[in-house]
């Protein structure tokens, strides 16, 4: 005797559905939506700062600041619509923010001058701050809050998902 058993997609489990709703809930914080004003204006500097500050006869320097402002637009822009990848796409910000600050020195040619260099510094801490933050709310909305009651106790399996 054969028995049929149909289950539901994963993205339809209960868990997941509980956890992107929590999620969509830290997003739509004015918290949420201040670190994604600030991470665009920040990306859209960084992306034009070469010809904003006056150092774009550094064209390495230019070019890097671009593609990095522009990457860290896309990671962080766009930050209350996908769940799954939220967190590693701030931390991924994160990176760019540090890459800006070491940029000036470890690009090909004559680019580290005072202009270029505080530029830089500024932006490439301002983007790994907001970066964190980023990351922070995130995690706060993937998490069981303390003292919630957590599903999987139930069933005998230990912790969150």
């Amino acid at each position: 005797m054969a028995s049929t058993h149909h289950a539901a997609p994963i993205e339809e489990h209960p868990d997941l559905v509980e956890l992107r709703a929590r999620h969509d809930r830290v997003a739509a914080t004015p918290r949420a939506q201040v670190i994604e004003a600030l991470a665009l204006v920040t990306g859209l500097y960084l992306a034009a700062s070469a010809w904003i500050v006056g150092f774009n006869g550094f064209t390495t320097l230019a070019v890097t600041n671009l593609i990095a402002g522009i990457a860290y637009m896309l990671l962080l822009g766009g930050l209350g619509t996908s769940y799954e990848r939220t967190h590693s796409m701030a931390w991924a910000a994160g990176v760019i923010g540090i890459w800006t600050c070491v940029a000036p020195w470890v690009v090909a040619g004559d680019v580290a001058h005072t202009r270029s260099i505080t530029s830089n510094l500024i932006t490439g801490a301002v983007a790994t701050l907001l970066a964190v933050a980023a990351a922070a709310s995130a995690a706060r909305g993937h998490g069981t809050p303390r003292g919630a009651h957590n599903p999987h106790r139930r069933h005998g399996m230990p912790g969150r998902l």
